[in-house]
């Protein structure tokens, strides 16, 4: 540092100090136009308490945890409605039971591991007229048709795909959140619910409240009604995630009902060295199986579908769906193929 003669001289110390600081503050603030190298922060008044935190304290400082949701709706919440049935009873679960997929303390109904059932008593009556009076007088053959005409294209926005899940819990919200817009909602069906359309159907009215007012192939159209207000909406929790599908008996037994070891060994082998009745995709429209699992069994004794393009656990609920629409016997699942006998009940309906 360059030293002044004066500054060498016996200058007293606090004339030095007055004149460094002076020094030191006119390069910063010497010149308006100055940009200097950062800018001071100026000190923040402090925040007002929040209303949260303000309701704490009211209450003691504790934190009062979401009270539970409450549903009205008159059916046991499942995961999905139309590929369960509540007559199967499960062997084990995969996972303990006291894991609600709704959350824990979200919803005021127990879950079991298969199914959140409802609290209350019987509310059939009052829940047919409230429906009732949601869908107000039928429509005409006119509305009917133009609400086909707007619905029923591939490129309508109102749409929902239904896939191997069937009618789960969570597409009841999708649904009325489309109705809030629109008077019908497109659904498209696609997997092993196809093998049953009348259940989805059945499922789609009585969980809604809505009226199916189309329904070709995999194609369905749901009306929510003339007097459909958003604004009375159920109240439906969503599930957070899917549960794991719990343990049931085994489809295919060693040997099967009424019939010899050695017999069911022979119908099995005469099953692989068939010919496939039909060939299955992933995510096909099987609306056509069941009947012509009907016929063929009216001339052969044994059946055979090739799902090699279908997946492994598809081909379970293939075969599980077969065995209650037919009615049949499942005699084996190997390498992705589905052997089905007609059972004897069926032989002896033929036989005579």
């Amino acid at each position: 540092m360059l030293l002044l003669p004066w500054w060498r001289g016996g200058a007293s110390t606090a004339a030095r100090a007055i004149l460094a600081r002076r020094l030191h503050g006119a390069c910063y603030f010497s010149e308006p136009d100055d940009d200097p190298p950062f800018t001071r922060i100026v000190e923040r008044l402090p925040r007002a308490p929040a209303e949260a935190a303000v309701k704490r304290e009211a209450q003691g400082g504790g934190i009062r945890p979401p009270e539970p949701a409450h549903s009205d709706l008159p059916f046991d919440f499942r995961y999905s409605y139309s590929e369960t049935d509540p007559a199967w009873r499960p062997i084990g679960f995969r996972e303990p039971t006291r894991f609600s997929p709704f959350g824990p303390g979200r919803l005021d109904r127990p879950w079991d591991g298969v199914a959140a059932a409802r609290v209350g008593g019987e509310a059939t009556a009052a829940v047919a007229t409230s429906r009732e009076e949601a869908l107000g007088e039928p429509l005409s053959e006119e509305e009917v048709e133009q609400l086909v005409e707007r619905y029923r294209h591939s490129d309508c926005s109102r749409q929902i795909n239904l896939g191997k899940g069937g009618v789960t819990h969570n597409m009841l919200d999708d649904i009325h959140n489309h109705w809030k817009r629109a008077e019908a909602v497109r659904i498209k069906c696609l997997g092993v619910p196809t093998l049953d359309m009348d259940n989805i159907c059945f499922h789609l009215e009585d969980k809604t409240g809505g009226k199916i007012i189309y329904c070709n192939l995999n194609i369905i159209i749901l009306y929510r009604g003339r007097n459909y207000d958003p604004k009375q909406r159920p109240e439906i929790p969503l599930m957070l995630w899917k549960p794991l599908a719990p343990i049931y008996p085994r489809l295919v037994q060693n040997v099967a009902d009424g019939l010899t070891f050695e017999k069911t060994k022979e119908l099995r082998n005469t099953g692989l060295n068939s010919p496939p009745l039909m060939k299955l995709t992933r995510n096909g429209v099987y609306v056509n199986v069941v009947d012509r699992m009907r016929e063929a069994f009216k001339t052969v004794e044994v059946v055979r579908l090739d799902c090699s393009h279908v997946g492994s656990s598809d081909c379970k609920k293939i075969g599980v769906k077969l065995r209650d629409l037919v009615p049949c016997v499942p005699l084996l699942f190997k390498d992705e193929q589905i052997i089905l006998w007609r059972g004897k009940l069926n032989q002896e309906a033929e036989e005579s």
